[in-house]
């Protein structure tokens, strides 16, 4: 279809300088002006082609607004990162407190502990008291689940009597709030 308007536009340029005897600069004006007029005057002979390139041209912007309606999920995600900012008051932690939390989270995988038992064991590995209090206090433990497995794990080593096991939780760091609800999970 260009070629076609290409050759029209040639031809009419070769009539348009025969008319003018203007110089070469004139000539070239009046075949780009030809090559305007060329789409004027093809338009009945070519007016079937051009229609064609129309309708292509139409349905091209008809999927572009498909693609539109989907940014706007797109849209409707941007809010679910924003909780993201909620776990911003990690980076306020010292890289000790971090460590000091991630070794309080290992510890209680696979043993139980009262609080103070496990700031003592943080102590114990090196941190300062100030991280592992630090640490303790930013974990998620219940603390009465945690003394009902240490009862439990006393009871599955030795035997114990009631106050024995209370004596013993409490030596441990359980309050006896604790102790009396350890003792009692485990059947006593």
């Amino acid at each position: 279809m260009p070629a076609g308007v290409l050759a029209i536009g040639i031809i009419a340029g070769a009539v348009s300088p025969k008319d003018d005897t203007d110089s070469a600069p004139a000539a070239s004006s009046s075949s780009a002006q030809v090559e305007e007029s060329a789409p004027t005057a093809a338009d009945p002979v070519e007016e079937t082609p051009a229609p064609a390139p129309a309708p292509n041209s139409t349905p091209a912007p008809a999927p572009a607004p498909a693609p539109a309606p989907a940014p706007a999920p797109t849209s409707a995600r941007v809010p679910a990162p924003a909780p993201a900012p909620a776990a911003a008051p990690a980076p306020d932690a010292s890289m000790g407190q971090r460590n000091a939390r991630s070794s309080a989270e290992d510890y209680l995988d696979f043993m139980s502990f009262s609080r103070s038992g496990l700031i003592g064991q943080l102590e114990f590995e090196g941190y300062s008291t100030a991280d592992a209090t630090w640490a303790v206090d930013n974990i998620t433990v219940d603390w009465n689940v945690q003394a009902a497995r240490s009862a439990q794990n006393y009871l599955d080593m030795m035997s114990f009597s009631r106050s024995g096991l209370i004596e013993q939780l409490e030596f441990e760091g359980f309050t006896p709030a604790q102790a009396e609800y350890g003792v009692t999970q485990v059947g006593f």
